[in-house]
């Protein structure tokens, strides 16, 4: 009797044991899987390097609101520009700007004032985030949240204490942030960096937070990845109270391939 009475105990527990195992198993097949973190920082240089070798030269259409709040006063800009991209003789991209408006008149030929002026986004955003850098940063990949299957790859990276000491490091001083990769294309869609001791200009130094969003666009049948909006903050760390804020956020739309045409016109 107690052993048929341990018996009828015994075979549900085994049976409940394995309907675990299975559930276990099943739950565990339905979870997205991430690649290795040095295969998603291969393909981001592998991007990176076809971006600088083969992105034609381009133009867009440049919203930019630029302003400061100090002592409880604003000050202001709304410029629209045309704003391009182009490559030198020694394949460097550089980039420049057309002012056409500044706060909705007309402005040819007029320089971005500011008060604040952000560049390079375009020449050299994303460098910070490929296996080149690895002497520069450190990497983690975080885990994919459980039943988002789409969700990106997210990549948190910070400074190493010496990489101001070193050439091929291309963010100078120290900071963190992360990128956002889409698992289908494996492109970056947005990037966030801090950066507690930035220096805002000569004199003041502070906190800088930047926002780069990207999205495709295509030219003559390729596709890269562009910008379309930046947001950038600097917060003074001054004492003064309130402290003065810088800010630059601006949209980019009407991507087009830069193209030089010309034609012979016969003498009469």
């Amino acid at each position: 009797m107690q052993r048929s009475r341990h018996g009828r105990y015994r075979i549900p527990q085994i049976i409940l044991l394995i309907s675990l195992i299975i559930s276990f198993h099943l739950v565990s097949a339905q979870q997205p899987s991430s690649p290795a973190l040095d295969r998603i920082l291969s393909q981001l240089e592998i991007n990176l390097s076809r971006y600088d070798h083969q992105v034609p030269n381009f133009f867009c259409t440049e919203h930019v609101t630029s302003s400061l709040l100090y002592a409880k006063k604003r000050q202001s800009t709304v410029t629209d520009s045309i704003f391009r991209v182009e490559r030198s003789l020694s394949g460097t991209l550089t980039e420049s700007r057309e002012i056409k408006a500044i706060n909705g008149s007309p402005a040819e030929g007029h320089q971005l004032g500011g008060p604040v002026i952000l560049a390079g986004v375009f020449s050299g955003g994303l460098d910070a985030v490929s296996l080149r850098q690895n002497a520069c940063m450190t990497y983690t990949l975080q885990p994919v949240e459980p039943g988002r299957q789409n969700a990106p790859y997210v990549i948190q990276f910070a400074t190493l204490p010496d990489a101001a000491h070193h050439p091929q490091c291309v963010l100078k001083e120290a900071g963190t942030g992360r990128v956002l990769v889409d698992p289908a294309t494996m492109q970056v869609t947005r990037m966030e960096l801090k950066a507690p001791n930035h220096h805002i200009n000569p004199t003041e130094v502070g906190a800088w937070d930047i926002s780069i969003d990207y999205a495709p666009t295509a030219f003559a049948g390729q596709s890269f990845w562009m910008p379309t909006t930046i947001k950038s903050t600097e917060t003074s760390t001054a004492r003064d109270y309130p402290p003065a804020v810088y800010s630059f956020s601006a949209t980019y739309t009407d991507y087009h391939k830069l193209e030089v045409t010309s034609h012979i016109v016969p003498t009469r």
